[in-house]
């Protein structure tokens, strides 16, 4: 069955097999700068970048989903697999930054800045409006390396997490409910890398998942979200940030406490390392779009060089 989206999204229908939408935006998107940023390494089993298709897994109301998206001639072509299709197809124009309002972004405040936004005119910002999801995700990514993170996920979604339908191009895993998360036992979480303070983080956080998801919904702001993802135990402005990115693409959050990002910003716009303080000044002629200006940053190619050794993965496992 064929449905057809231009800024709106599709009705729900029911049907046996998969569903397909064609969205039609206003606006150019880059489907990989835009949805892949989500995922979470090579492996990460709700997520595969196959040739021009990027995959999600994920659940929805109805069940878990599987999403095809493809970009073809300015559209974008979406099929969808499982319980969840039709609710699927409905996220499209989100995820694809329907919701991206970037009428007051002036790029024209810093020349690296300008010219990445010339050269990327389809970067959006997406959301997910999967909270929950996203939280644990940020919690396991607290204080450890990329390599680190990426290999718990893969591991802990993989096992607890609900296998994904239709002809993915492996097998893939929509991430555990909150209830499962809260059921994770120790073991498992040692076994997948995850220090005990991260994995005490999101068990605690799964006995609200339902209350942290409407609290969210019923923000407004980056502030009122904070608020509601810092009252967590566990939770610092870093991960809540993380949380913000993902699940709501809010174009003014800021991965404060990052280990590189300052760096990173400091050197773009000004040739040197900052700190915190340092990054949040230079992005204040931006605020309340200084997420879309690291973005930016990071899609024009100029990253600092690397002055030492990589951080090393430490692996509590073996002690």
């Amino acid at each position: 069955m064929t449905l057809t989206v231009d800024a709106e999204p599709a009705d729900a229908v029911d049907a046996d097999g998969p569903l397909e939408t064609t969205y039609r935006p206003a606006h150019p998107v880059d489907l990989i700068a835009t949805v892949g940023m989500l995922r979470r390494g090579r492996g990460d089993p709700t997520m595969v970048h196959d040739g021009a298709v990027v995959w999600r897994a994920f659940r929805t109301p109805a069940g878990v989903s599987t999403l095809a998206l493809r970009a073809i001639s300015g559209e974008i072509r979406a099929t969808a697999w499982g319980a969840g299709a039709a609710y699927a197809l409905e996220r499209v124009p989100r995820l694809c930054g329907a919701d991206d309002d970037a009428s007051d972004f002036d790029a024209s405040r810093h020349p690296l800045i300008a010219d990445a936004a010339h050269r990327n005119p389809g970067l959006r910002l997406t959301r997910t409006d999967e909270i929950f999801d996203a939280l644990a995700c940020a919690i396991i990514e607290q204080k450890v390396t990329s390599m680190q993170a990426f290999g718990a996920w893969r591991a802990l979604v993989s096992r607890f997490g609900e296998r994904a339908p239709g002809p993915t191009p492996r097998a893939m895993h929509a991430a555990p409910t909150a209830a499962v998360w809260h059921r994770i036992p120790s073991w498992a979480w040692h076994r997948a890398g995850v220090e005990p303070p991260q994995s005490k983080t999101i068990v605690r956080a799964a006995e609200r998942g339902a209350s942290i998801e409407r609290a969210m919904r019923a923000a407004t702001g980056g502030m009122d979200r904070d608020r509601v993802l810092t009252s967590l135990p566990g939770v610092g402005v870093w991960t809540a940030a993380e949380t913000r990115i993902r699940s709501l693409g809010d174009p003014d959050a800021v991965s404060v406490g990052d280990y590189h990002l300052a760096h990173e910003v400091g050197y773009a716009l000004t040739g040197k390392r900052v700190d915190d303080d340092g990054m949040l000044a230079l992005l204040s002629p931006w605020e309340g779009q200084r997420q879309r200006v690291i973005r930016l940053i990071f899609a024009s190619g100029v990253h600092e060089p690397r002055r030492g050794p990589r951080l090393a993965p430490e692996d509590h496992r073996a002690r």
